[in-house]
């Protein structure tokens, strides 16, 4: 592995934004003083752009941080800012997320999560151009989804993933096979991540634990897929922040094979908190948090808030990490339990929304 250092660095974060991105990009502000970020958001309408703005906000505190406006479906926005900028490392996490408006919406899917991580790509691949040092390492967001309905778990990066159920899957899978590609031709160093089930405080209200606590404030029933039947890998946002920061910071190495070509610099990991919690059992968990933290009253009829209904096309009954290579590669492994990490988000929509 290629250890690298991020003083003096100047590192792209796409989606800035979005929940993983802001995260990951206060945590670098914080501890490397000296590193330079660049931040790209299309600030897209998905969801509540409020809350991108809340989160942007607190980023343009930092002298450190630079917001760029724009799609990385934008070819000509992408090579401006790499050439200006002379990138030293790229998180590429902008994607339009989430399963079911995949079913809905492909379009967005297409624009942001191919022809965007192709220009990712290709201006990497571009920096290296007149003998330039270029890009040291690319680290992408890929998705549990990848997994699709494999029956084996815990879900190994070693695993066939040649049957997605969802587009959003199939484009996640398709950023892994143009980073193989791109490494292999190109000797680009990078490494995907696949995430699964990310939650926390200012998190994304399409997620189910968002989504049910807007719900249940307003008195609206709250349904539970598969009949509670569900397991989830729920993964602590602080945790995937620390993996990303850990990985940035250790590039595949570049090598020659027997064949006198490049071995690709090329990696994918797991980041997942490998130990599934039942549906039923977190939003058990979810309802005494929001209580505790004053968002519910405390004689709340939950059993009347509650429906189960079968499972929706595109979703998968269970995602479980197996996360020992990157606890062998980088020392790391996810524990924040559910319980901590419900409570955090509680107190966050407590102060944020009421």
């Amino acid at each position: 592995m290629n250890k690298i250092s991020l003083e003096n660095k100047k590192i792209l974060v796409t989606g800035a934004a979005g929940f993983i991105g802001s995260n990951l990009c206060k945590r670098i502000l914080n501890e490397v003083k000296s590193a330079q970020v660049i931040g790209i958001d299309n600030m897209n309408d998905y969801y509540d752009v409020s809350l991108k703005n809340y989160r942007l906000d607190e980023l343009l505190k930092y002298d450190k941080f630079t917001f760029i406006k724009g799609s990385i479906a934008d070819k000509s926005l992408i090579d401006e800012a790499f050439g200006k900028y002379n990138f030293d490392v790229v998180v590429n996490l902008a994607a339009q997320a989430g399963v079911r408006y995949s079913i809905t919406n492909p379009d967005a899917y297409i624009e942001s999560n191919l022809i965007g991580f192709y220009n990712i790509l290709e201006a990497c691949r571009h920096s290296y151009d007149d003998g330039k040092k270029g890009v040291e390492h690319l680290v992408y967001a890929s998705s549990s989804s990848v997994y699709g309905s494999n029956k084996k778990v815990p879900y190994s990066t070693d695993d066939k993933v040649d049957n997605p159920v969802s587009l959003y899957a199939a484009t996640k899978k398709s950023n892994e096979l143009l980073a193989h590609a791109y490494s292999k031709l190109y000797d680009i160093p990078s490494t995907g991540l696949r995430f699964f089930t990310v939650y926390g405080p200012a998190g994304r209200p399409d997620m189910a634990y968002f989504g049910f606590t807007n719900k249940l404030r307003n008195g609206d029933k709250i349904q539970i897929f598969n009949y509670g039947n569900c397991k989830r890998d729920f993964t602590f946002v602080d945790d995937i922040v620390e993996g990303i920061m850990r990985v940035m910071q250790g590039a595949p190495e570049k090598l020659t094979g027997e064949d006198g070509l490049p071995v690709p610099p090329y990696a994918v990991y797991n980041i997942g908190n490998s130990n599934p919690e039942n549906l039923l059992n977190f939003v058990d968990i979810l309802q005494q948090e929001l209580i505790s933290a004053g968002v519910l009253p405390d004689d709340y009829d939950f059993e009347a808030h509650k429906e189960l209904v079968p499972m929706q096309p595109g979703d998968v009954p269970v995602t479980y990490a197996d996360t020992s290579a990157l606890e062998r590669d980088y020392g790391f492994k996810p524990s924040t339990s559910l319980r901590d990490g419900l409570r955090a988000f509680a107190k966050w929509y407590k102060e944020f929304y009421m």
